[in-house]
């Protein structure tokens, strides 16, 4: 059985229109796609790939605790 693990995406959209997905507890790990469904399966491989490396130094195992905005003046 495999064990299953749930992440946080940020999606954001470029200019161009372009969906790009990222995940924050994942150094590195991101992808585009030019619709939303299409950017869910290419993540999910994205993050399948990133966690198959054993060896990979950049994955410590952290925990995305959020997202916070703030407000600056300029």
């Amino acid at each position: 059985m495999a064990i299953k693990r749930r992440f946080t995406v940020v999606i954001e959209q470029d200019e161009d229109g372009l969906y790009i997905a990222s995940v924050p507890e994942l150094p590195g790990c991101h992808t585009q796609a030019k619709d939303l469904d299409q950017l869910d399966n290419r993540i999910k491989e994205a993050i399948k790939l990133y966690i198959k490396e054993e060896d990979n130094p950049e994955y410590s195992g952290s925990r995305f605790i959020g997202v916070h905005q703030v407000e600056v003046a300029i």
